[in-house]
């Protein structure tokens, strides 16, 4: 039997929001479970009021109405709490890598509190429980506890759940590793330059484009020849912490 191995606290969290946009859509729940190296437990939980309409779509999902949120704190202000709780803490999430890293990221970049993830470990458990019984989070539960999961999509159930199942990951599979920073690695699916994986590092460790006309191309390259492409982007649809490292980029670019 196999315990996960920590050298530093690691949070794990979830969040239920108004859709699934990245950029446009906002937090309307968010639950955070911090497990210490000595095993000691530290929760936040709170509903959160986005400042636009829930979709009734979204609503049908996590039950969250406007009416529930309506004498709820924005996440304006409830954006220092979360970062001092996550502060030098590795992060675990189901499905956190495409969704709930790069939208919480968004979030505390809007509100002017960013926070640097890059040095942070993630274990995304979903894609664990990919590779190895390709399932929900409701049937993983199940899976590996052996207990139906009462109230799933609700934001602190599914955190609680979501280190419930890595515990239960890590008793069933005896090849998996046990310390955070190999678990990161394990389910890392790309090794991407922004959160959002519009970047992404080439075998030779240079960034590259991941998308549209320029992509696998290197960032630097494209942008000292179509300097208007660093416009476009800027001024797009496109997450605040690719925007961030893609201005890095630009001054790498015109340093050249």
């Amino acid at each position: 039997m196999s315990k996960l191995q920590l050298k530093r606290p690691i949070v794990f969290f979830d969040l239920e929001t108004t859709g699934l946009d990245v950029v446009k859509d906002r937090i309307v729940e968010i639950a955070l479970l911090k497990v210490h190296p000595d095993g000691t437990e530290e929760t936040l939980h709170t509903l959160v009021n986005p400042g636009m309409p829930i979709p009734k779509t979204s609503t049908a999902v996590h039950g969250i109405s406007d009416a529930d949120v309506a004498d709820k704190p924005t996440f304006e202000e409830v954006g220092k709490r979360v970062v001092a709780f996550i502060e030098n803490c590795d992060l675990g999430g189901y499905n956190c890598n495409r969704f709930d890293v790069p939208l919480l990221a968004e979030e505390l970049q809007r509100v002017g509190t960013p926070v640097d993830f890059s040095h942070r470990k993630v274990v995304d458990v979903q894609v664990i429980y990919y590779k190895q019984e390709p399932r929900t989070l409701t049937a993983a539960y199940q899976y590996y506890t052996n207990k139906p999961l009462d109230g799933a999509h609700s934001a602190d159930v599914d955190t609680m759940a979501t280190y419930e199942v890595l515990k239960g990951q890590l008793e069933m599979y005896s090849d998996l590793p046990c310390d955070v920073e190999s678990l990161s690695d394990y389910t890392k699916q790309m090794d991407t330059v922004d959160l959002g994986g519009r970047m992404v590092y080439d075998e030779s460790g240079t960034p590259c484009f991941n998308f549209g006309k320029y992509k696998g191309q290197p960032v630097v390259e494209v942008l000292r020849k179509d300097s208007g492409y660093f416009g476009w982007m800027m001024n797009g649809d496109f997450p605040r912490d690719t925007k961030m490292h893609l201005q890095k980029l630009m001054i790498e670019a015109e340093r050249k």
